[in-house]
This record gives structure tokens, C-alpha cells and sequence, in this order.
């Protein structure tokens, strides 16, 4: 496996990374994805401590589509998480499963710039990115109190 190009080792955030990322692998069963046949899960690790999954689920209404990450992000917020800790994204792919942009700006949303995205593949490899390398100038809408 590897880690932003290097050999993974085995400190406390590895074996965090390489469960996370069998947790999305298995989310991926779920997917639903007849039209694409790209199947992808995602695994989020909240301020509260729980793990929440997600797949993707497509839609013959193209634009009506759910990414896996964009699913694992609502579960999270609905049941009261405001943080995201971790992530993890495995799908079908050869290389690691990159979140699209739209994905990309709400996971950004809810989460430190350093915060640790594991990009997965079908066979479980990963690599470490942080969310502001895959997004370094997300849409941010200032609002009055210091809200983000």
C-alpha cells in the first residue's frame, strides 16, 4: 500500500487508514450503479466518534445521482456530526478513487484543511491526500459571526 507515494507503515494513523478504507470497500457492495457499473463507497469519521458509510447511487435522471461520499457526509450531518475527522473512498478503479468536485466542495464544507482523505482502490491500496490538495480554493460564504 501506499501513502502519498510512500510505504505504509504501521502508526496509529495507518491502521486507522487501512480500516477505514475495508469499511468503504465494503460500503461499495451496496452501490447501485446499473448505468455507469463504477461502484463506490466511502467511509467518514465524525467528531462523535462514529464511522458513517456511503455509496453511490445512480439515477436514470443522470443529475439525480448520490456520490458515495456526498451520502456518507448526510448520514453523518443528520444524525448531528458537525466535524469530519477522516475519510475513505474506494470504488472500482485501478488507481485511487478521487472525489469529484461537487463532492470535493462539500466535504470541505465540514472539515479541517488537513484533514486526511484514504483514496482507495478495488483491491484496497490508498494513498493519503489532504482535503486542501484535492481542493485548495473551495467556495467559502462568509456570514455574520464568524460562521462559516
Amino acid at each position: 500500500m501506499t501513502r502519498g507515494g510512500k510505504c505504509v507503515s504501521s502508526e496509529p494513523e495507518d491502521v486507522l487508514a487501512r480500516e477505514m478504507v475495508e469499511i468503504a470497500l465494503r460500503a461499495r457492495q451496496n452501490a447501485y450503479a446499473p448505468y455507469s457499473g463504477f461502484h463506490v463507497g466511502a467511509a467518514v469519521l465524525a467528531d462523535n466518534g462514529k464511522i458513517y458509510t456511503g455509496c453511490n447511487l445512480e439515477n436514470a435522471s443522470y443529475g439525480a445521482a448520490i456520490c458515495a461520499e456526498r451520502t456518507a457526509v448526510a448520514k453523518a450531518v443528520s444524525d448531528g456530526a458537525r466535524k469530519i475527522k477522516a475519510m475513505a473512498v474506494a470504488g472500482d478503479s485501478e488507481g485511487p478513487t478521487l472525489p469529484c468536485g461537487i463532492c470535493r466542495q462539500v466535504i470541505s464544507e465540514f472539515c479541517d484543511e488537513d484533514m486526511p482523505l484514504y483514496l482507495g482502490n478495488r483491491e484496497g491500496d490508498y494513498r493519503r491526500f489532504t482535503i486542501a490538495e484535492l481542493m485548495p480554493h473551495p467556495f467559502v460564504l462568509k456570514q455574520e459571526h464568524g460562521q462559516k
